[in-house]
C-alpha cells in the first residue's frame, strides 16, 4: 500500500511550486498526499503578488475530516501564512505523535515576494521547529530564520530550536556547484551536485515532499536525504518554461 503523507501548504495557480508541487513529487515516489491548503497565492512563474490566507475555521473542519478517516506516515509542511495557522498546525501535529514531521520554513517564494507575515519566523522557531524531524531551508530562509550570517552560524542556531536535522540547502549561494549541508546533533555532512543553468520554481518544494514520501516509505533520514537530493537534480535537469519566469520541474521522477 502507498503511504499517506499530510501536506500542510500554499496553493500556486501557475502550477510550479506549493501543493502541486507537493502532489507531484510525492505521487512520482509512490505516496499519496492528502492535503490541507493554507493559503491560495497571487503568482506566476515570475512573481508573488500577494496571497489570502484561507479560514482557519475550514482548516480546523478538514483536518478533523481527515484524522477521522486516514492514518499518515509523514507530514510535510510548507508555506503556513501566520502564526495562528502555525499554533493551529502545532495542536494538529500534537494529534500525530511519533510521525515524522519535515518543515520547508518557506518565507518567500524563489523568484522573490513575501508569502507570510512579518511575525512568522518567530513563530515557526518556537511552534514548528521543537516538533519537525527535519528543516530544509535554503540559506536566505535560514539566516533569516537564525539570525545569522553563513551556513555554519545558521544551522547550529537553528539546531538549538529543537529540531535535530537541518538541511541548509545552497541553491541560492554563490558558489560553482550547490552545496547542501546537513547539520545534527552529532555531524555536518555535505553534498555537492553541479549547478545547472537557469532559475527553478518549486524546487524546495519539490525537495521537502521528496523527503517526506520516502522517509514515508521507511528509508533511513541519510538515504532519504541522499535519494530526494538525487530526484530533485533530475527534475531540475528536465525542466521546461511554462511562462515567462523559472522553468518548471519536471516531477515524473
Amino acid at each position: 500500500m502507498k503511504p499517506n503523507i499530510l501536506v500542510i501548504a500554499g496553493h500556486d495557480p501557475s502550477g510550479g511550486a506549493g501543493i502541486h508541487a507537493d502532489i507531484e513529487a510525492i505521487h512520482s515516489l509512490g505516496g499519496l498526499a492528502a492535503t490541507l491548503i493554507t493559503g491560495l497565492t497571487i503568482q506566476n512563474s515570475q512573481n508573488v503578488r500577494g496571497f489570502e490566507l484561507v479560514d482557519l475555521n475550514l482548516l480546523e473542519r478538514q483536518a478533523e475530516t481527515l484524522l477521522e478517516d486516514m492514518q499518515f506516515s509523514a507530514v510535510k509542511i510548507g508555506m503556513t501564512g501566520s502564526p495562528a495557522i502555525i499554533r493551529f498546525i502545532a495542536r494538529l501535529l500534537d494529534q500525530l505523535p511519533g510521525v515524522p514531521v519535515i518543515l520547508d520554513p518557506v518565507l518567500a517564494a524563489e523568484a522573490g515576494g513575501s508569502l507570510g507575515e512579518q511575525s512568522v519566523p518567530e513563530a515557526l522557531l518556537g511552534e514548528l521547529f521543537p516538533r519537525a524531524m527535519l528543516a530544509t531551508p535554503n540559506l536566505p530562509e535560514a539566516e533569516r530564520l537564525a539570525g545569522a550570517s553563513g551556513v555554519v552560524g545558521a544551522g547550529e542556531t537553528l539546531l538549538r530550536h529543537g529540531c535535530p536535522n537541518v538541511l541548509i540547502t545552497g541553491t541560492h549561494d554563490d558558489t560553482d556547484a550547490v552545496l547542501n549541508h546537513l547539520f545534527s546533533e552529532n555531524q555536518v555532512r555535505d553534498w555537492s551536485w553541479p549547478r545547472l543553468a537557469g532559475s527553478f520554481h518549486g524546487s524546495g518544494c519539490t525537495l521537502a515532499s521528496a523527503c517526506a514520501a520516502l522517509i514515508a516509505r521507511g528509508l533511513p533520514l541519510e538515504q532519504a536525504l541522499t535519494d530526494s537530493q538525487g530526484y530533485v537534480y533530475r527534475a531540475l535537469q528536465n525542466a521546461w518554461q511554462a511562462g515567462r519566469g523559472q522553468l518548471i520541474p519536471d516531477r515524473r521522477g
